[in-house]
């Protein structure tokens, strides 16, 4: 059965819970939702997991094609990531090039998704520290655009505090549609997700 591991980026606890650079766990928590498995927290695992199957039915589904599919919310802080990203790969005997990372953009436009395979980091801390820990790039990414700060805003400000009330249930309308295109790529492959909900 194949495996695949997908990734929520963020940082723990309720200070960040709500905020642009958590991005990650939102989506995280749709697809977790959507199979209707909650998050535990097994020893030594640095993070937060919930295990699943995933089918043409979608999230939880059964079946001939079901492949299995780990939800991951790491608990080491966004810049140490790569830490509980590598533990979970050696636990659950799963590749690198079968990770999916969530994660915020700031170069996108809120609004904008594009999925990719490979590349660099782009500044992205848990991007950085997950290619540092898995020795590689080569592993998937959604990208999640959240815009850049209006004026002379620190982009490091910015991303840590909450998202306005005014604008939080758009961010929830989106992290669902990121879900959709994850489920895709699982599904149907790299191409056909992108071809759909890039942006």
């Amino acid at each position: 059965m194949v495996a695949w591991l997908v990734v929520g980026l963020g940082n723990p606890g309720p200070t960040y819970a709500s905020t642009r650079h958590n991005v990650g766990f939102m989506v995280a928590d749709e697809l977790a939702a959507r199979a209707r498995t909650p998050f535990t927290s097994p020893r030594g695992m640095r993070g937060e997991v919930c295990e699943t199957r995933m089918a043409a039915s979608g999230f939880g589904g059964v079946g001939a094609d079901a492949q299995r599919v780990v939800l991951l919310k790491p608990r080491t802080f966004m810049n140490e990531s790569g830490a509980a990203v590598a533990k979970a790969c050696t636990f659950f005997k799963i590749d690198p090039d079968h990770v999916v990372a969530i994660h915020d953009e700031l170069d996108l436009d809120f609004g904008q998704l594009r999925l990719k395979f490979g590349g660099g980091d782009n500044g992205h801390n848990g991007l950085r520290s997950m290619r540092s820990h898995l020795g590689t790039g080569d592993f998937f990414r959604a990208r999640f655009g959240i815009g850049r700060p209006p004026g002379r805003q620190d982009a490091a400000g910015y991303v840590l505090r909450p998202i306005p009330s005014s604008l939080s249930e758009d961010y929830a309308v989106e992290a669902s549609r990121v879900a959709d295109a994850v489920e895709m790529l699982l599904l149907e492959g790299l191409t056909s997700a992108q071809n759909r909900f890039n942006s």
